[in-house]
């Protein structure tokens, strides 16, 4: 929901009553995962996407039902030879997708869920998805934070809540989203009732220094794949808000002195791009991105620039080991030349380095395009069960 989170807002704040369909469990080679979200209206607009386009048609018609009955609702779309073409994944895969109309009314805590993710603050969203038991609870939902709850999951919603919230909260500390199992009345050993969680962990962050040309390219791009962007550099006549419209942050300071100062909040889901090749800039703010848990280190230069800080780095100090981790050249080689297209490259990689991909044109490569999705991590051993 993330990504569609402004049309969530508007409609939302007009007190009016719309649908929401998000994919809460793949099979196969789905096109989006979990969490993957779609807007109806009740006059029929629609925003994001559930599939690319296979199944959004029936989709959009089990929603504009959901806002006229009231009624939330489980569906599984699949591939077969007669609906391939209608409502069918040609892929061959399978998608679970949960239905259900919202309104202040019916959650009153989606305000404070919009304001967290904003925010950049830890919340959960945990929503009953299936409930054979017959206790009517489908559509029941509890928003989780780290340090409270609220939401009404039913009768007999005690137990599961003590559950889900210790269960939710491991999730939320891993940004895991998935469903989890547990028995009609929240018993952590049954797998009658479904409950999905999504979770809104801050968005990762991008650190971009070196406020050239380039940067202004990476920071578009990165802003545009869901990074918080920060762009930093010592010179205050090259970094300026007008030059970086879209990133959330710009800053004057040497990039070294500032990453030492944020260190503590760079994990392993955060970028740093080091696009300044001027050694008396990168060579420091690379060796202390090292020291960091950043998940992925690149700095731009030619070969030859990046022999010679590779010496400089090692002359700093900088162990063999973690020179490994430097990807320098930064991108992929795609052969590109303008700042664009540069920004493309480097973009590319970040999506390989993600999800493991080989960098190689799909024609020339076999098997399963998406490759295997993530499952959610697992909560400790004992606690609700995590369908994979």
């Amino acid at each position: 929901m993330r990504d569609i989170r402004a049309a969530v807002s508007r409609l939302y704040a007009s007190g009016e009553t719309f649908a929401l369909a998000t994919v809460i469990d793949t099979d196969k080679s789905a096109p989006r995962g979990p969490g993957a979200a779609m807007l109806v209206s009740a006059s029929g607009e629609v925003t994001g996407s559930v599939s690319g386009g296979c199944v959004e048609g029936a989709v959009y018609e089990e929603a504009l039902e959901a806002i006229r009955t009231g009624e939330p609702v489980r569906r599984t779309y699949g591939y077969s030879d007669e609906e391939a073409f209608s409502v069918g994944l040609t892929c061959g895969g399978t998608l679970h997708m949960f239905v259900e109309p919202l309104s202040r009314d019916t959650f009153p805590q989606l305000g404070s869920v919009l304001g967290a993710v904003d925010e950049h603050q830890p919340v959960a969203v945990a929503t009953v998805v299936a409930d054979p038991s017959g206790a009517d609870r489908v559509g029941a939902r509890r928003v989780v934070w780290p340090t409270h709850a609220e939401g009404d999951l039913g009768a007999g919603g005690g137990r599961l809540a003590d559950a889900l919230d210790d269960d939710v909260r491991g999730m939320l500390a891993q940004g895991s989203t998935g469903v989890l199992r547990y028995g009609a009345d929240g018993q952590r050993r049954g797998d009658e009732l479904e409950v999905f969680v999504q979770s809104f962990t801050p968005a990762p962050r991008m650190l971009v220094f070196g406020a050239i040309d380039f940067a202004a390219a990476v920071a578009d791009l990165g802003t545009y794949l869901g990074y918080r962007v920060t762009v930093c550099d010592a010179r205050p006549v090259f970094a300026t808000r007008r030059r970086f419209p879209t990133a959330e942050e710009v800053v004057v300071k040497w990039p070294h002195v500032f990453l030492d100062e944020i260190a503590d909040q760079v994990d392993e889901r955060t970028v740093v791009c080091v696009l300044t090749h001027d050694p008396k800039f990168d060579v420091p703010v690379i060796k202390a991105a090292l020291a960091t848990r950043a998940g992925y280190i690149g700095a731009m230069g030619s070969r030859r620039t990046h022999e010679d800080r590779l010496e400089r780095l090692r002359e700093a100090g900088v162990d063999e080991e973690r020179l490994e981790r430097l990807h320098s050249p930064i991108g992929l080689d795609l052969g590109a030349r303008t700042p664009e297209e540069t920004a493309v490259s480097i973009a590319a990689e970040l999506v390989q380095v993600r999800w493991g991909g080989s960098g190689r044109a799909l024609r020339e490569t076999s098997g399963r395009i998406h490759g295997e999705t993530p499952a959610p991590t697992p909560v400790p051993a004992g606690f609700g069960h995590v369908r994979r």
